[in-house]
């Protein structure tokens, strides 16, 4: 019997679906067409099954082959050192361990290093090998602290696999623009229709760059659709103005102060009263002058308590001289009126706090520092947080005065502000908390930021040093390294465990330089225990130090590696 195909066309999903029918029944119940019941049944099934299934792969029409990708791009970055590439891939594999428990053993954590690596790396311009990009983007994708500089040392091949493998387009997401090449800056018309066609990630990615390049170009460019773009997007671009931010920038800046949006206004009065000689900033500067004064009464009042009831407003000094205290007087303003909001003053205060000190402490901030000492008898700034407040005005006077001096990256009010660091609490007199004391030594150079918190560590020990090591540059300069271990060893022969001071001691490990590691051998030795110490803490510190000491080694082999001095 001679077996006749079905053409291509016909259907055979009737078939099919009665052979599937009669083996979820079984060949008891039903047989396959043209078989008779009995023990061939099952086989017979499985038969027709085989013909059916090469009739369907036969009979199925080619489909149109997919477009191939096209090739990924060039890379003209330098190659990794064969030495570099082998290490990456060894920090790469590292995966971290269970967290849990306080000790940590004396292998370094690999992972804690890969970021350092990754900075070196970029710093240098390097490219790293094909093979490596799969597990630079896992790593990436795993670690959202990992992915601008794991992005930016993959470079352009790992957008191209990103778009090939969903699991990768985080990449496309997390790189301006997706990673479309941005055109040439200098070509006007192509700049001009990518900012007009353009995705919003590639708008915002074109305007940050001709930001970085030419400010002047950028800023008009975003006047040219600032109506007609939408609020959220008004927000993003208004912020990319904060880079090169000047005085050129002042009449548009004044102009989106009517914008729809409160956040859009907030923000554009926020870099205006960054620029201390904007129209804005004079403003606030007048209600803000209005508010703080100099009380001579109250000071002469002051003055004759303290000086037995003498001579009103002088203290006698020894050797016969005289001296004036001033107190300063504060006045909150009494209402917000439209003109304070439209300058960004926010009128609603939050909750549990009163509305006056609530407008007060935003026209102080908005303020140009330089008012006070105008307006407060020509004193420094450090002689101005020396006076005394009245009427406990000083903590919210101070904390203003901490917020403007952090917007306007004014030092010498910082310097003020901070105090002396081992003054009790090395709060200074505007530094109520340690994050305020963090952003105030933003402002300050590296030098001088490390020789404070230095400073503060001598003074105060490690347990609330934590944040101020945070904002000081990496390696950390000697005298702030020698601070820390001191320190350290110093919590080591008090006898308590080291899992309190885990925290700087991993800060230690990224940031310490690598050339102290020889000073820190004498650490390694498990130290006599003195006769209150938690037990077992010594080997647990000589643990923790050894850690220490093999991590800045291999820190100074990675640098070796990358060809960093």
């Amino acid at each position: 019997m001679t077996r006749t195909s079905a053409p291509v066309d016909a259907p055979g999903a009737d078939a099919w679906e009665g052979l599937v029918t009669t083996a979820l029944l079984g060949t008891d119940r039903r047989t396959p067409p043209g078989t008779a019941p009995g023990p061939d049944a099952p086989l017979a099934l499985l038969d027709a099954a085989a013909v059916e299934t090469v009739r369907r792969r036969a009979g199925l029409r080619p489909a149109r082959a997919a477009e191939r990708p096209q090739a990924a791009p060039e890379d003209s970055r330098p190659a990794l050192p064969p030495a570099a590439a082998r290490r990456l891939a060894l920090l790469l594999a590292d995966r971290p361990g269970p967290s849990g428990g306080g000790r940590r053993g004396a292998a370094p954590d690999l992972t804690e290093l890969l970021p350092q690596w990754l900075a070196v790396a970029n710093a240098r311009g390097f490219a790293p090998p094909p093979q490596v990009l799969p597990a630079l983007l896992d790593a990436a994708r795993g670690r959202t602290d990992l992915r601008p500089a794991a992005l930016e040392l993959a470079g352009p091949r790992a957008l191209w696999l990103a778009r090939l493998n969903p699991d990768w387009r985080f990449a496309l997401r997390a790189t301006p623009g997706g990673g479309a090449a941005l055109p040439h800056l200098q070509d006007d018309d192509t700049v001009r229709q990518l900012w007009q066609e353009g995705l919003f990630a590639e708008r915002v990615a074109l305007l940050s760059a001709l930001r970085s390049r030419t400010p002047a170009a950028a800023r008009d460019l975003l006047a040219t659709t600032w109506g007609t773009e939408r609020a959220e997007d008004r927000l993003m671009f208004l912020d990319s103005l904060r880079e090169g931010l000047g005085p050129d920038d002042e009449p548009f800046l004044e102009q989106t102060l009517a914008d729809r949006s409160r956040n859009v206004r907030a923000t554009a009065a926020e870099l205006l009263s960054a620029l201390p000689g904007s129209a804005l900033a004079a403003r606030m500067a007048v209600r803000a002058e209005a508010c703080v004064a100099i009380d001579h009464m109250r000071s002469a009042q002051q003055q004759a308590t303290e000086a037995g009831g003498d001579i009103p407003g002088r203290t006698t000094q020894p050797g016969g001289t005289t001296q004036t205290t001033a107190t300063i007087a504060v006045e909150a303003p009494h209402e917000c009126d439209p003109g304070m909001e439209r300058d960004g003053v926010v009128a609603k205060a939050p909750a549990g706090r009163g509305e006056r000190s609530w407008w007060f402490g935003q026209l102080v901030e908005a303020a140009p520092l330089g008012t006070w000492s105008r307006r407060l008898g020509g004193r420094t700034p450090r002689e101005i947080v020396a006076l005394p407040v009245a009427d406990g005005w000083q903590g919210e006077l101070h904390a203003a005065w901490c917020r403007a001096a952090v917007r306007q990256r004014d030092a010498a009010w910082s310097r003020a502000l901070l105090g002396d660091p081992s003054a009790p609490e090395a709060g200074g007199p505007g530094a109520v908390s340690l994050a305020e004391r963090a952003k105030l030594l933003g402002t300050l150079g590296a030098a001088e930021r490390a020789e404070w918190v230095a400073g503060f560590i001598a003074a105060h020990g490690l347990s609330e040093a934590f944040q101020l090591l945070g904002v000081c540059a990496v390696p950390w300069a000697a005298p702030l390294g020698r601070a820390v271990v001191d320190a350290l060893n110093i919590a080591r022969d008090a006898g308590s465990y080291p899992w309190s001071f885990s925290g700087v001691m991993g800060l230690a490990e990224r940031c310490l330089d690598p050339s102290e590691a020889a000073r820190l051998d004498a650490l390694l030795a498990v130290p006599d225990e003195p006769e209150n110490a938690s037990p077992g803490a010594g080997g647990y510190w000589a643990e923790a130090f050894q850690r220490l000491v093999t991590t800045l080694r291999l820190r100074a082999a990675m640098a070796e590696e990358l060809g960093a001095a």
